[in-house]
């Protein structure tokens, strides 16, 4: 007979590449807003709770606080840095002064939160039931607010009737994500992972409904504006050419005519 231990370290590593999936996910929208120099619409707040969240999940799995988690260590050790880049380009590119500011100061308030909670844990909680119950309730919340913080955007998406700016492939790995963590909560019941993870399946079958439902109608819209975006340059070359020759008589430049020769 497999043990559960075994079984759960089996679901624990699927976790992690599930997890890391999703982590990396936003290439492609972070390679757009590079490309165009913008972030449009894009709002940071799903980024910033990931962090935060991934900070969170790091502490908690270390084997002074929580042991036997090194699997949570592995893997948002690793979200953190990725994380971070993708906060960092989006202070880079985002145009609004005002929104640059509310993102530093609150990715500076994250880092200075988890010193502090790592450095009073550690000093002030004396067991390891203490210091996972202090962590895990921090964690809960940060996973409750890293699944929540699509809301905006699917609020956007409601609002919009499209889902351009809200990527598929971050809410179908949301959703396979709390799958695995959520089995793996079971198999050493673990009440940290399976509260938040179990709210993470009901918003990403959320995200993922809603991408179901206004797909189509994205396309359609996307269609309409290159459709527009097409009409407008030519009208606009049209006028260019009318003025340009309208210029060249009145400066007395009659292009040459055909004399049948």
């Amino acid at each position: 007979m497999v043990s559960a231990d075994a079984i759960r370290t089996v679901v624990g590593i699927m976790g992690n590449f599930i997890a890391l999936t999703l982590f990396l996910s936003p290439v492609e929208t972070f390679v757009r807003i590079w490309k165009k120099g913008s972030v449009e619409q894009y709002s940071p707040v799903p980024y910033l709770a990931t962090l935060f969240n991934c900070m969170a999940w790091a502490l908690y799995g270390l084997p002074m606080v929580h042991p036997h988690s090194i699997l949570l260590v592995t893997i948002n050790a690793t979200a953190v840095f990725i994380e971070l880049s993708f906060v960092i380009l989006f202070l880079i590119y985002a145009s609004d002064k005002k929104q640059r500011l509310k993102v530093f100061l609150v990715l500076l308030s994250e880092l200075v939160f988890m010193v502090l909670l790592a450095f009073l844990v550690i000093k002030l909680a004396h067991t390891y039931s203490k210091r996972s119950l202090i962590v895990g309730l921090v964690c809960v919340l940060g996973n409750i607010a890293m699944y929540a913080s699509p809301l905006s955007v699917m609020k956007l998406v409601i609002t919009t009737k499209s889902v351009e700016y809200m990527p598929f492939f971050l809410s179908l790995f949301t959703f396979l994500n709390s799958v695995a963590w959520f089995t793996y909560a079971q198999l050493r019941f673990d009440i940290y992972l399976t509260i938040p993870n179990g709210l993470g399946l009901l918003f990403g079958s959320a995200q993922l409904l809603l991408y179901a439902t206004y797909y189509k109608n994205t396309k359609r819209l996307m269609a309409e504006r290159k459709a527009r975006e097409f009409c407008l340059t030519e009208v606009v070359s049209d006028r260019d050419e009318t003025k340009n020759t309208g210029n060249t008589h009145q400066n007395g430049r009659v292009p040459a005519q055909n004399n049948g020769t």
